[in-house]
């Protein structure tokens, strides 16, 4: 019997439903059920039961229940007891400008609460410059982009790196709320209703550029490009200036205040218009503690920014644990 095990079995309880706790646990449902079924086996007994609106826990899964917190946070102390003796370092993590936006300072608040004297440091900037610089020792792990769908060749095979798929974002058409009379964009659009329109993208060595570039060739659909920019706040500043608009992942409207108010935008459905973020970072071998302590809360601050809201149009990517 394994401490996580536990933990899934109260938060299955305490939620009342497999797959909200599958969520919330950020692992697939299939990998869940089996980890359940593991422990009743072990148990020899029904620990759940299904009911009209998820699972509740049998008896002898009520009297298990009360045991397991107890069980849990008895292991808390133990963990809290063994890092009195607190963490320290630093820690270098690289994040790309639109993911920085929205991730950044939560992660840095987290960091500070729950390690204090560990030492952040930083750093933003494009996908391909992130991955160079996690490539020379220069940081311990960066969020970066894969390129496969885009048809490219994985840039990141070979390397001695962990890579985890982290979510994916959808991409949308953006544009400035002007007095300019236009007809107000729908929810939804596709990459062939955008023919005509005029479009701020970075240039070629852009991670999101190779992603559109693929998505308009398999469209069948060149792209009309009034402005190339790689600067991020740059680019915002055009948009609300109304020169063009722009596709780019929700999260690039992180950092605008009352952007709803700004700016309007209409969400693109293409299978090819999305972006796989990665959380890349070097072997744990590598990792000093304090790393390894902020890999893990970097993941679970991307878990709640997604399921509270905060960030829309991303869809986690769930791992059998």
């Amino acid at each position: 019997m394994e401490l996580r095990q536990l933990r899934y079995f109260v938060r299955i309880v305490e939620l009342g439903s497999m797959s909200r706790a599958a969520i919330e646990l950020d692992m697939a449902q299939s990998a869940l059920s089996q980890q359940i079924s593991r422990l009743e086996g072990e148990l020899s007994t029904r620990l759940l039961k299904r009911n009209p609106r998820g699972v509740e826990p049998t008896e002898a899964g009520a009297a298990f229940f009360r045991e397991a917190k107890l069980t849990l946070r008895h292991a808390e102390q133990a963990v809290r007891s063994a890092q009195q003796s607190r963490l320290t370092g630093s820690v270098s993590i690289g994040l790309p400008a639109t993911t920085e936006s929205i991730l950044g300072l939560p992660l840095i608040t987290a960091m500070r609460s729950r390690y204090p004297d560990v030492r952040l440091h930083m750093v933003g900037g494009m996908s391909g410059n992130l991955g160079d610089m996690l490539n020379a020792r220069e940081l311990d792990m960066a969020i970066l982009f894969d390129q496969r769908l885009s048809g490219r060749q994985n840039i990141y095979a070979g390397r001695r790196w962990m890579v985890l798929p982290l979510f994916e974002e959808q991409l949308f058409l953006i544009r400035a709320r002007d007095a300019t009379p236009r007809r107000a964009l729908p929810a939804e659009t596709t990459l062939a209703a955008l023919a005509a329109e005029p479009l701020i993208l970075p240039t070629a060595r852009h991670g999101l550029r190779t992603i559109l570039d693929a998505a308009f060739t398999h469209a069948n659909i060149p792209p009309r490009i009034a402005l190339e920019i790689d600067s991020q706040p740059m680019t915002m500043a055009a948009l609300e200036a109304g020169l063009a608009s722009m596709i780019q992942p929700w999260a690039a409207m992180g950092s605008v205040k009352d952007a709803s108010r700004r700016f309007e935008w209409a969400l693109v459905k293409d299978p090819h218009a999305v972006r796989i973020n990665l959380l890349c970072s070097l072997n744990d071998d590598e990792l000093s503690p304090a790393a390894l302590a902020a890999r893990t809360v970097l993941r679970s601050c991307v878990r709640q920014l997604i399921a509270d809201g905060t960030w829309q149009g991303v869809k986690p990517i769930h791992h059998e644990n």
